[in-house]
């Protein structure tokens, strides 16, 4: 029986994760359960699981829980804040924490999740591009497993020999992310200038949350995820290749020296991958439907067009520049989509307040969790006053 803290309980990947956990009732229990300001979802999801502890975010709303949680007769202690989320993440209430929560939030949990020697089950890669380094250094202090719950991550994982090593010394020539394209695979620069939030987060494939859809649909998304790979495998960049497949069901591959693929196949189904995850390594009941080939009939490949789609350039470039780069990259992304759904900056702004962030990045990172914070906040600073300067330029679309 393995104790869950799920952190970012009321998103997608927290549905998921808890569909996986219901039907496994005699596998998994939830110790904990995080939320950012969604209290009735949240109060809801504690009557049906019974954690012990129970975190929203956003301290203004801890009341609200409180008395929703008590109207529904559930005794579950209720603490807010980030030390809270830390508290949810460390503590004795769990021995495995699923580290879901959306952008920059939730670096700190994961940090004390990994820390604290935790099963730590990876959805917030922004914790990997910020803190990689300072990442694995808190995961060999703590002593504890790390399992990437992003489809493609995992899929290579999958791939990958069960007993580790470097990539050169289990022979891997290259790692293949794919992408699905987003909803304007195809589409020209000119075709993009007037695209709203609501088409944005209209994903092909996917249901996601609307900061991840926006993610997808500009390829930022998987931008940040080859910075990931690079981490989580220590990939070279030019090892890490992004192939667009429209269909999705093939999640990622891995190239062998003797000329061997292995590919990872299944629906495009986020619980296939956490149940991996939660299983591991064993594999269990994740109620996704088998995949019928024949039905699929064809699989497409295409090169991205990082032209049309800059983000997933600047990312590479951000890679390979090191230093604050990653950071910058992922927090004037963050500030920008935030923007862009609140209907202030045009879609193509995205990728062009990422740009000028980055051509004032500086080449060499401090050290420590408080560098970091400090160089996310100064991008975020200057995101913000590109932002004001390309939407009063621009006419944005709503």
């Amino acid at each position: 029986m393995r104790s869950l803290a799920v952190l970012g309980a009321t998103g997608s990947i927290g549905a998921s994760t808890l569909d996986v956990v219901a039907r496994h009732p005699d596998r998994f229990r939830i110790g904990a359960l995080s939320a950012h300001r969604n209290t009735a979802a949240l109060a809801a999801l504690c009557t049906k699981f019974q954690p012990e502890l129970a975190v929203i975010a956003d301290p203004a709303c801890a009341s609200e829980l409180r008395e929703r949680l008590r109207a529904e007769g559930t005794r579950c202690r209720v603490e807010s804040g980030p030390q809270a989320l830390i508290e949810a993440a460390a503590g004795s209430h769990c021995d495995t924490v699923v580290a879901a929560i959306v952008g920059a939030a939730g670096l700190e949990s994961t940090l004390a999740a990994a820390r604290a020697g935790k099963r730590l089950l990876l959805a917030n890669k922004e914790a990997v591009v910020m803190a990689g380094s300072l990442l694995k250094a808190a995961l060999r202090e703590g002593g504890g497993d790390l399992l990437p719950l992003d489809s493609e991550h995992n899929a290579v994982f999958q791939c990958l020999p069960r007993g580790g090593g470097s990539l050169d010394a289990v022979g891997v020539r290259r790692i293949v992310l794919t992408a699905s394209g987003g909803p304007f695979r195809g589409r020209s620069r000119s075709e993009l200038a007037a695209i709203t939030p609501d088409e944005a987060c209209a994903h092909p494939n996917w249901r996601m949350g609307r900061k991840i859809s926006v993610d997808s649909a500009t390829l930022v998304n998987k931008g940040l995820e080859v910075i990931e790979a690079h981490h989580l495998f220590e990939a070279a960049p030019d090892c890490i290749e992004v192939v667009v497949h429209p269909q999705s069901l093939i999640h990622s591959l891995v190239e062998y020296i003797d000329g061997s693929l292995l590919a990872q196949l299944g629906q495009p189904d986020m619980r296939t991958a956490i149940a991996y995850a939660l299983g591991w390594p064993q594999r269990i009941e994740a109620g996704v439907a088998t995949l019928d080939l024949a039905l699929a009939a064809r699989l497409d490949f295409e090169k991205p067009d990082l032209d049309t789609f800059r983000g997933l350039a600047l990312a590479y470039a951000a890679l390979r520049s090191g230093g604050s780069a990653p950071i910058v990259l992922n927090a004037a992304n963050e500030e920008a989509v935030a923007a862009f759904l609140a209907g202030r900056l045009p879609f193509l702004g995205i990728a062009e307040t990422i740009e000028r962030c980055l051509e004032g990045a500086p080449a060499v990172a401090g050290e420590g969790l408080a560098a970091i914070l400090d160089a996310d906040l100064t991008a975020r600073r200057q995101a913000h006053r590109i932002i004001d300067t390309l939407s009063s330029r621009t006419p944005v679309h709503s």
